[in-house]
């Protein structure tokens, strides 16, 4: 006899329409019939799918996972500026290893992460994610709020960080 609560399987009803890739890692049951699936590719939530690269922020209150989506606000070459979408919280009724599994798949996607200062009196975050299933990193920024982001010095100041660090970290040829 186990001293260990085995949960148990995701019911075949509340199982995501997953691709022949996708393995369900952990699961949390919500209010009424909906259900929250990790997978090796990311996050199914009731509104939809999340990749773990597309997953900003998840912050576990103990009772609520709370998600903050990164949305494209705009494409340049070579990267994306980012901004939060509207955060959704999911109050889990047995969280079990789900929180856990989310925290951790979202630290894994980041490859690279480096803020520097803009003038006047902004910033940027320049950030390199993995994308499950995909070679190579997806790059994007983030603004802080304060920055011009439209300015002419602002767009080039970033399109020169994020070639450094493309190029820093790029394999050995």
């Amino acid at each position: 006899m186990s001293i260990f609560r085995r949960r148990p399987k995701l019911p075949a009803d509340k199982r995501p329409p997953l691709t022949s890739e996708e393995r369900v890692l952990a699961w949390a049951a919500l209010a009424g019939e909906q259900v929250v699936v990790a997978t090796n590719r990311g996050l199914w939530l009731p509104g939809g799918f999340l990749g773990w690269h597309e997953i900003h922020k998840a912050t576990w209150s103990g009772r609520e996972l709370h998600v903050t989506p990164a949305v494209v606000a705009e494409e340049r070459p070579g990267y994306d500026v980012l901004v939060d979408g509207p955060v959704t919280g999911y109050l889990l009724l047995e969280p079990g290893e789900l929180p856990d599994h989310v925290r951790t798949r979202v630290t894994r996607s980041v490859a690279y992460t480096s803020h520097h200062p803009l003038p006047p009196n902004g910033g940027v975050r320049v950030v390199a994610r993995r994308v499950s299933g995909v070679d190579g990193l997806s790059w994007s920024v983030r603004y802080d709020a304060r920055t011009a982001t439209d300015a002419e010095p602002v767009v080039e100041a970033t399109d020169q960080l994020v070639a450094s660090a493309r190029e820093a970290t790029a394999p050995p040829a």
